[in-house]
This record gives structure tokens, C-alpha cells and sequence, in this order.
């Protein structure tokens, strides 16, 4: 099992947690003082209280919970939010209201999911031309509904 050290910026952060043996992604929860409200198509920055030491090789992916975004079309607006290895400041996860009614975030809710995952650093190779390939430079809906 990988080992990431993680550090409560705030006293009263809520450490992430698997909700199921098999989840991929931790729920993150909201460091708060006060409730937040989010106006419809407004966009906030909710602090979590935390900060991360990611192995080198690894990000930290946040991602939206699916309850939110469809009970309240609470989302990420830049999902999947990356928290590089050598970032060391408090997570914060940015949240945007996509919903018709203002929707309260409180201290301790779980407003997003944090995956980690590995990577790898990519050489470029500049070619004059590309391989080609059956599908070429077929996208956007090129294979039909």
C-alpha cells in the first residue's frame, strides 16, 4: 500500500477516507468556520484543512461526487482537479453550482474525492508525420450515436 503523508493545516480538518473497501477515490471534506452557500452558477474555493506529500510519481486527482452532481448539479468546474507531488499548500477544492437553487456547504461535508494515481513524464519527439491508423484523424462523434 502506498504511504502519503498528509498534514491538518486546521485543527479541525477531517481526514479523507475510503467509504467503501473497494472505492477508488477518498472523500474530502470541508474545512470550514461557517457555512457557505453557493449561488446558482457561482463558483467557490472551499478549504479542506489539509495538505499532502505525494511521492514523487504521483499526483493527487479531485474529482466531483456523484450525489452532488446529481442531486444538486454541485460539480468541479476543472475536474480532475492535480495536485502535483511538490505542491505542499492546503488543498482546496474548487466548486461550481450548475443548479437552479443556492446549496449550503457546512463544515465536514464531503464535497469531493481524491484519487491517487501515478504518471509518467513523457519525452517529445518532434516527427514530420504521425503513424497512421484505421481511425485516423477520426473524432468528435465520427463513429456515429
Amino acid at each position: 500500500m502506498l504511504k502519503v503523508n498528509i498534514v491538518r493545516v486546521n485543527k479541525n480538518a477531517i481526514l479523507p477516507r475510503y467509504a467503501t473497501q473497494h472505492a477508488a477515490g477518498m472523500d474530502i471534506a470541508a474545512c470550514l468556520d461557517v457555512p457557505l452557500t453557493i449561488q446558482p452558477s457561482e463558483t467557490v474555493l472551499v478549504p479542506t484543512g489539509l495538505a499532502v506529500e505525494l511521492p514523487e510519481g504521483y499526483e493527487a486527482q479531485l474529482r466531483p461526487r456523484s450525489g452532488l452532481a446529481l442531486k444538486y448539479a454541485i460539480s468541479l468546474p476543472n475536474a480532475p482537479a492535480t495536485i502535483d507531488a511538490d505542491y505542499r499548500g492546503e488543498v482546496k477544492v474548487i466548486l461550481v453550482n450548475l443548479g437552479q437553487e443556492p446549496f449550503c456547504v457546512n463544515h465536514g461535508d464531503r464535497i469531493a474525492q481524491m484519487v491517487i494515481a501515478r504518471y509518467e513524464h513523457a519525452e517529445l519527439q518532434e516527427v514530420e508525420e504521425l503513424s497512421m491508423t484505421p481511425r485516423g484523424s477520426g473524432g468528435f462523434g465520427h463513429t456515429g450515436v
